[in-house]
C-alpha cells in the first residue's frame, strides 16, 4: 500500500511539498521538483524556509487554519495552491502540506477562449448583418442556421427551418444541399424557386469540411429580382399567363378544421370528374382559389384556365366578351371579330365569378352553351362548338333572385349540378391560427420582413371577432398589422394590430375617417373633400354590414351595382 501510495505522489500533476513540526520538508514530490527546479534528494530535511523564500507552511503549523485556493508567484510563474494541516487520530498536528500547481497555462487557455467567443459574437454578426440569404445543414441535411436575410427572402423563420429536412423550403427545383453532400463539392448558379411566394432564386453551396470530414454544407441564395430587373416585354408576357393559367392548387388552401376538410374533400372529388361546379360563399371565403384548385387536379390541368368577373363587367359588353362576335356586328367591333372567353377556354376550364350578376338576356345564351356545347357570336349565325368546363361562383343568394325573376331557374339547375358551400371564417375558426402563420410567411417574403410568429393575446383577439369579409379580411389585417411593426421583426402583438371596434361600425379602421371621427371634425375644410370622405367610409361601412354582398349593398343604398363599381373604384374600396 505504501509503494501505491508513494508511486501516486510521484506521478500526480499537481505539486505536494509536506513538513513536519519543526518545519522540515518530508515530501518532496516530482511535480514539486518541476515547478520549484529544485532536487527532491538536496531539499528532504531542510528548512522549509530555507529552500522556498516566501512559503506560508510555517504559519499554517503555528495557527492551525486552513488556507484554500491562494494565488501567489514562485520564481517566474504563478501558482494557486492549498495549505492545509494534517493532524494524526489524536488531533495532534503532525505535519503542514502544500499542494499546487502552474496556473499560468490556464491563464493562456482563458484568454484563447475569450477570443474564440469574441470571433464567434464577431462571426455571428456578420452572418446576420449580410444582405445574401443563407443556411446552414448538417451532414444529414438538416437545417442548422438561418440569417434574417434567408426569412425575408423565403418567408421561413428558424422555428420553420432549424432541425427539418432542408427541402421543405422549396417550391420547385432540387436541393442544392443534398447536392453538395452527396458530391462533396461546391455546386453553382443553381435556378429554382423557394417559399410560399415561389420566388425566383439562384442558389449557391459548398461543402463544410473539419479535418477531412464532411460536416455540412453552407448555401447562399441570390433573389433574381434584385439582381436584375425584368424588362417590359417579359412583364407583360407574365401577365398574359397568369390570366390564362390557374395559379393555385390545393396546397395552397390553408385549414385543417373538420367543417374545412370536408369542403376541400368534397372539392377534390368534383375535380375527378367533368361535371359543372358551382361555389358558393361569402366575399372573401376564397372561391376563387378553389377554382383554381380543381381545375389544377382536373383531366384538362395542361389547358386554358379562364377567369371572368361577371360583374365587373359592363352588362352591354358582358355577351361579346364571353360569346365573342363577327367584325361591323356593332361600331367599334375589331377587324376579323374577336374570339370570346369561352372559345379562349375550348379544351379546358372557364371560371364565371359572380354569376348570380348576370342579366338576363346573357343567362339564355349561357343556358345554350351548357345545352349544346357551342356558341353564337355577336352578329353571327353559324354555331361554334366548344369542350369547356364551367365553374361558377356566386355570393349572392340565388333561390331568391330566381323568386324575383331575376335568375333563371333553367339555368340555375344547369349549374347547380355539383354545389360546393365554402363556410365563412366564423365557423371554422380553429384555422385562424394557421392563416395567420401562413399569411405571416406571404407578408415576410413580399415586404421583407422578419415577422417570427403571433402572440396568444393578439390571436386571442382576433379569434373573438367574426371576419365579416372572411379571409380577404384577415389577410388585410395581418398585413396592415405587420407594417405597423415597422422595420422591427418578433412577434405581432395586440399593439400592432388594427384598431377594432366591434357591433355594426367600421371593424378595422382603413385608411379613410371613421365616420364618427369625421362628423365630430371642427376644423373648415373644402366641402367636396368633405363629402367623398364620409362617401367612402359610409360605402366601406355598409359593404361590411352586408359581409361584402355588393348586391345588396346596392340596394340598401338605393343605387345600381354599376354605380357601385364605379364608386368603389374611385375610392379604391377593396370588398
Amino acid at each position: 500500500m505504501k509503494a501505491v501510495l508513494e508511486k501516486f505522489l510521484e506521478s500526480t500533476h499537481d505539486a505536494i511539498i509536506a513538513i513536519d513540526t519543526d518545519c522540515k520538508i518530508i515530501l518532496f514530490n516530482k511535480s514539486a521538483e518541476r515547478l520549484t527546479k529544485k532536487d527532491a534528494s538536496k531539499v528532504i530535511g531542510q528548512d522549509i524556509r530555507d529552500v522556498i523564500v516566501n512559503t506560508r507552511l510555517p504559519l499554517i503549523l503555528e495557527t492551525g487554519v486552513n488556507e484554500l485556493n491562494r494565488k501567489q508567484p514562485l520564481d517566474d510563474i504563478n501558482i494557486i495552491t492549498n495549505r492545509m494541516i494534517i493532524r494524526d487520530d489524536n488531533g495532534n498536528t503532525v505535519s503542514a502540506i502544500a499542494v499546487f500547481r502552474d496556473i499560468s497555462e490556464y491563464v493562456e487557455l482563458a484568454e484563447e477562449i475569450t477570443n474564440l467567443k469574441d470571433m464567434k459574437v464577431m462571426l455571428e454578426a456578420i452572418f446576420d448583418s449580410t444582405e445574401d440569404a443563407i443556411s446552414v445543414v448538417d451532414e444529414k441535411g438538416q437545417g442548422m442556421m438561418i440569417n434574417p436575410a434567408y426569412t425575408r427572402l423565403t418567408g421561413f423563420t428558424s422555428k420553420d427551418i432549424i432541425g427539418k429536412v432542408c427541402t421543405m423550403d422549396l417550391s420547385e427545383g432540387e436541393s442544392v444541399h443534398l447536392e453538395v453532400l452527396r458530391e462533396r463539392k461546391a455546386v453553382k448558379n443553381v435556378r429554382m424557386r423557394v417559399g410560399p411566394m415561389k420566388k425566383d432564386v439562384i442558389v449557391d453551396g459548398a461543402p463544410i469540411i473539419v479535418n477531412g470530414v464532411l460536416k455540412g454544407s453552407v448555401a447562399a441564395i441570390h433573389d433574381i429580382t434584385e439582381i436584375s430587373k425584368l424588362n417590359i416585354e417579359l412583364d407583360r408576357a407574365k401577365r398574359i399567363i397568369r390570366n390564362l393559367e390557374a395559379k393555385y392548387t390545393f396546397e395552397d388552401i390553408i385549414g385543417e378544421s373538420e367543417i374545412f376538410n370536408s369542403v376541400i374533400e368534397k372539392a377534390k372529388l368534383a375535380a375527378s370528374t367533368p361535371a359543372t361546379v358551382i361555389i358558393r360563399g361569402e366575399s372573401g371565403t376564397g372561391k376563387e382559389l378553389f377554382a383554381h384548385a380543381i381545375h389544377n387536379q382536373s383531366e384538362r390541368k395542361n389547358a386554358q384556365f379562364i377567369r371572368v368577373n361577371c360583374g365587373a363587367i359592363s352588362e352591354n359588353i358582358l355577351e361579346s366578351e364571353l360569346f365573342g362576335y363577327e367584325e361591323g356586328s356593332f361600331t367599334g367591333a375589331l377587324k376579323g371579330g374577336k374570339a370570346g372567353y369561352f372559345e379562349m377556354a375550348d379544351g379546358g376550364t372557364i371560371f364565371l365569378d359572380e354569376i348570380g350578376e348576370i342579366a338576363l338576356s346573357t343567362q339564355v345564351k349561357l343556358l345554350r352553351v351548357l345545352q349544346e356545347k357551342e356558341v353564337l357570336r355577336v352578329g353571327s349565325s353559324k354555331p361554334v362548338p366548344i369542350d369547356v368546363r364551367i365553374i361558377s361562383a356566386t355570393n349572392a343568394d340565388l333561390e331568391n333572385a330566381i323568386k324575383e325573376n331575376k335568375f333563371r331557374k333553367d339555368l340555375y339547375y344547369r349549374l347547380n349540378v355539383f354545389p360546393i358551400k365554402i363556410p365563412s371564417l366564423k365557423n371554422h375558426k380553429d384555422d385562424i391560427h394557421l392563416l395567420v402563420d401562413h399569411l405571416i410567411k406571404k407578408f415576410n417574403q413580399e415586404y421583407g420582413k422578419n415577422v417570427i410568429g403571433i402572440s396568444d393575446d393578439a390571436l386571442e383577439l382576433i379569434h373573438r371577432y367574426d371576419w365579416p369579409g372572411n379571409v380577404r379580411e384577415l389577410e388585410n389585417f395581418i398585413g396592415r398589422a405587420i407594417i405597423n411593426m415597422g422595420v422591427k421583426g418578433g412577434y405581432i402583438d395586440v399593439a400592432h394590430l388594427p384598431k377594432l371596434i366591434v357591433e355594426d361600425t367600421v371593424i378595422v379602421e382603413k385608411s379613410g375617417l371613421v365616420i364618427n371621427k369625421l362628423l365630430e371634425e371642427s376644423d373648415v375644410a373644402v366641402l367636396d373633400k368633405k363629402i367623398q370622405e364620409f362617401e367612402k367610409s359610409y360605402l366601406e361601412m355598409v359593404l361590411a354590414k352586408n359581409n361584402g354582398n355588393r348586391t345588396k349593398t346596392a340596394k340598401v343604398l338605393d343605387i345600381s351595382i354599376r354605380n357601385l363599381y364605379y364608386k368603389m373604384k374611385k375610392y379604391n374600396i377593396k370588398d
